[in-house]
């Protein structure tokens, strides 16, 4: 079942960005480029916000009634407290929205979002929990993102060498589009590397993954896929095996303890209530306990980057800067995305059962064999039903799913059925798994379709699919917040399918609660026959 791997199909499509400087903080001269696995779009023109209407008398352009946002604070202090003892405890994340759904009869409300004093102290949001209210958050000229990634709270930067990396950066800010840019030269500047370094970390990974279940009868996923997305990352993006590098096997581990030391206050660790609410959820972890090993990522990264930093050079951005980015980009948002959702897209693959199994194995292996043994690109983009199930996941578990943003101006938005008054410097939030499962969008909206994003129609559905900080359909840009690696998530996540089923028949799994995402345990492998 052999099979050789490239991007030679996109051989004839180049990434151009401009490597002008201009004695402007916002350089705006560089042209569009197109990239194998991204779609991004770097504007001619600079992008410039609608003038504001009155706050006076903000305009009124829905058919549906005003209503006023249900919901309050309550007590200072107390308010936010209690609102996070219901959604870490007493009610669970969950049910802490549905029942505030039912109280109100809204999907738009007001409440506190976690975590509250002594971390946060203005906890107060708008929540937006339908598939019609929640792409306001993805509207830069009503909306700003600064400092907003992690919500209510922002981790010290300290953790990130003093910088406010992108993720924390508004469009409207002339950093914005320069680190963008950076990150968009970071994924396409060895993308041929991508898929055959792929197949050679998840080959070594379900390799292993064999290994244990022949010894133990069964084998933990995720740690496994913890150091196959390292060493994969690492590989492509930066042409360094970490096993040959100072830093050797540490990566999952010090990539895991730096990113608590900025979750913390929005995850359940499974410790005692009175530990983990009065210590995790109320007081910052001192980033100096971290220093020495986040110096370890960092000089890994920047021994192994110079081409990078030379273009972040040219892009007016300083080295150092450049690096804490790369960091951030790369273990925060794509290996914490592959930790993430690899074992969330697994179990609901799983749940689909033998005739999902057997549909896509012949799928995959008959495009591969069409494509004369080879996985690339074009193979994949004739695999439907590989493309609609990763869509699926990412519909039903989006891997990030809080948004947060504060609006710029009065405006009004609305639910499928009131129109809400928001003013401006409100805090907005938006609970992605309830917008993407929203009835009135998705029939059988609660549960995994494969098929479901399969021809036409199908297709016409992913602008309801908003995982990356904006629709599926959508393209990452400088002048959005959409994720620059939206589609090397996409082509990630196809490849480890692909992978699978190349290789095995079906496969079952243990599936167990995790801080981050799902826990998942393989009890078996059966391997291809045909």
């Amino acid at each position: 079942m052999a099979a050789s791997y490239s991007l030679s199909s996109f051989s004839t499509q180049h990434l151009q960005i401009s490597s002008q400087t201009s004695s402007t903080k916002l350089h705006s001269s560089s042209r569009p480029f197109k990239a194998g696995f991204i779609r991004a779009t770097i504007s001619d023109k600079p992008h410039i916000s609608q003038p504001p209407p009155s706050a006076a008398a903000p305009q009124q352009t829905s058919k549906l009634p005003i209503r006023k946002i249900p919901g309050d604070y309550g007590l200072p202090l107390i308010g936010p407290w209690k609102d996070r003892q219901d959604y870490f405890y007493n009610q669970g994340r969950d049910e802490f929205f549905k029942s505030r759904i039912q109280k109100y009869q809204s999907t738009v409300f007001r409440t506190n979002m976690p975590p509250g004093p002594l971390i946060s102290f203005n906890s107060n949001v708008v929540v937006l929990l339908d598939g019609k209210s929640f792409p306001v958050l993805f509207d830069t000229d009503k909306v700003e993102k600064k400092d907003l990634f992690t919500g209510t709270y922002m981790p010290s930067t300290d953790l990130t060498g003093g910088y406010r990396t992108l993720s924390f950066l508004d469009p409207s800010e002339p950093s914005h589009a320069k680190l963008k840019k950076l990150m968009f030269f970071l994924l396409s500047y060895r993308r041929d590397q991508v898929i055959p370094e792929f197949h050679n970390c998840y080959t070594e990974l379900f390799e292993n993954l064999e290994k244990e279940l022949a010894t133990k009868g069964k084998a933990g996923f995720g740690a496994a896929n913890d150091q196959a997305a390292f060493n994969f990352l690492a590989r492509s993006f930066y042409g360094a095996d970490p096993k040959d590098t100072q830093i050797g096997s540490d990566g999952p581990k010090l990539v895991s303890k730096w990113v608590l030391f900025q979750l913390h206050p929005l995850l359940i660790l499974g410790l005692p209530r009175l530990i983990e609410d009065g210590i995790f959820h109320t007081f910052s972890l001192p980033p100096f306990l971290i220093k020495k090993d986040y110096q370890r990522l960092y000089d890994f990264f920047y021994q192994n980057s110079t081409p990078l930093l030379d273009q972040a050079e040219k892009l007016e951005i300083s080295r150092d800067e450049a690096c804490h980015n790369l960091i951030y980009a790369t273990c925060f948002n794509s290996f914490g995305g592959m930790k993430i959702f690899f074992p969330n897209m697994l179990k609901w693959v799983s749940r689909g059962g033998a005739k999902l199994h057997a549909d896509l194995a012949g799928e995959i292996r008959s495009a591969i064999k069409s494509n004369g043994g080879n996985v690339t690109m074009a193979a994949m983009e004739n695999m439907p039903l590989l493309k609609s199930v990763v869509y699926e996941a990412l519909r039903i578990e989006p891997p990030v799913p809080s948004q947060y943003a504060k609006a710029k101006r009065d405006f009004v938005v609305e639910s499928h059925d009131a129109a809400f008054q928001i003013k401006e410097g409100e805090m907005l939030y938006g609970f992605q798994p309830f917008a993407t499962r929203d009835p009135k969008i998705f029939d059988r909206a609660e549960e995994f379709v494969p098929n479901r994003f399969v021809g036409e129609e199908g297709e016409k559905l992913l602008k309801h699919v908003l995982w990356s900080n904006g629709p599926e359909n959508g393209t990452p840009t400088i002048n959005n917040k959409q994720c620059a690696g939206k589609d090397f998530v996409v082509l990630v996540s196809r490849l480890l399918l692909v992978e699978l089923f190349h290789r095995y028949d079906s496969f079952d799994i243990e599936v167990a609660p995790s801080p981050l995402g799902a826990s998942v345990t393989v009890t078996s492998l059966k391997r291809a026959s045909f």
